[in-house]
This record gives structure tokens, sequence and C-alpha cells, in this order.
């Protein structure tokens, strides 16, 4: 048997990937399907989430769950505390990924505004069309300061932060995707 480091199983993806479980990935799913249901701010995602991570920590006898299994185990909690309107709203895209914005400036070079906007499109395209539906993007600000080669902030740095975050929301918001998708740049 595998023990693994945080007690956690793996989140075993359709093409046999395994990533790490992240319960932040399992909150806000939760958030989205109470809001679908008509419940703003439904304030149990967060006690159901700590729940099924116990659980899966804890009681889970396997290393690694597939999404729909993980699904499966969601609605049934939903369903059991008698919000099964939750349950059926309730869809598991793929865990959140992560994108440093400061290691594609690094891969485009200093100066090179073009080529990072062309890596950035790219990663977001193969995230949003692997069905990933959370994306944080992180490093802007050291992103910018990259770009320009500047080590302290100028207006220019702030005009290619809002032409960054400008460019980021016409990706997502031209995706093909079956399912609403997250972005949060920082």
């Amino acid at each position: 048997m595998i023990a693994l480091a945080d007690g956690m199983p793996l989140v075993q993806l359709e093409d046999a990937r395994v990533v790490a479980f992240q319960s932040e990935w399992i909150e806000r799913a939760l958030a989205k399907a109470a809001l679908k249901a008509g419940y703003q701010k439904w304030w149990l995602a967060t006690y159901v989430t700590e729940a099924i991570t116990y659980y899966l920590g804890s009681q889970y006898q396997g290393n690694a769950i597939s999404i729909p299994r993980l699904t499966q185990l969601l609605a049934d909690a939903l369903q059991v505390i008698g919000y099964a309107e939750i349950a059926r709203c309730l869809t598991l895209g793929l865990p959140g990924e992560r994108l440093d914005l400061v290691d594609l400036a690094r891969e485009a070079g200093a100066g090179y505004e073009l080529a990072f906007f062309n890596r950035l499109r790219d990663r977001l395209q193969t995230l949003i069309g692997a069905g990933t539906t959370d994306v944080d993007l992180v490093g802007l600000a050291l992103c910018v300061k990259q770009l320009r080669a500047r080590k302290s902030w100028s207006r220019s740095c702030g005009a290619l932060q809002e032409e960054i975050v400008s460019f980021v929301r016409t990706q997502t918001l031209s995706a093909p995707i079956a399912q609403e998708i997250s972005v949060q740049v920082r």
C-alpha cells in the first residue's frame, strides 16, 4: 500500500492522469451548484467540503478517486442533508489549475510582450480545452515588471497590467466551453 503524504487520495482524471485533491475546487463547485439552484452565498459549502475532505482523508480506502465517484459522494451528502436541488446542479469540472505569469514572462524574454501574449493565449486555450473550469493566474505585478524590464512600478506598467487582464477576459469569454469558467488574476 502507498501512503500519501497528506492522507488524501489523488483525483483520477478521465485521461488516467492523477492530480492532488484540492478542497478549494470542491468548495467552489458546491458554491456554483448552490447558486444555480437559487441559493445566494450558500453558507454550507464550506462545511460540506470539510466533511467530504475528512471522509476522504480518514475513511476512504483507495489511493485515488475518480471525478464521477467524487461527484456521487458529494451528491449523496447533499441529499442526506436536504439539498437535493443543489445535488442536481452539481458538476465537477477538472480541478483548478495555477498558471504562473512570471514563468510565461521569463519564457518570452524581457520586452517581448507579443511572445508573452501568444504563450498566455496558448496556455489558456489548452487549459480551457481540457475542461478546466477554475484557472488561477498568479504573479501579475512581477510579470508586468519583467516584461517592461523595470525594477519599480511605472505608468506604463499599469497600462500593461490592464492590457493583460483585458486579454484574459477576452480569451475566456470567447472560448467555446460547455460550462462556466472562473479565472482569478493576482
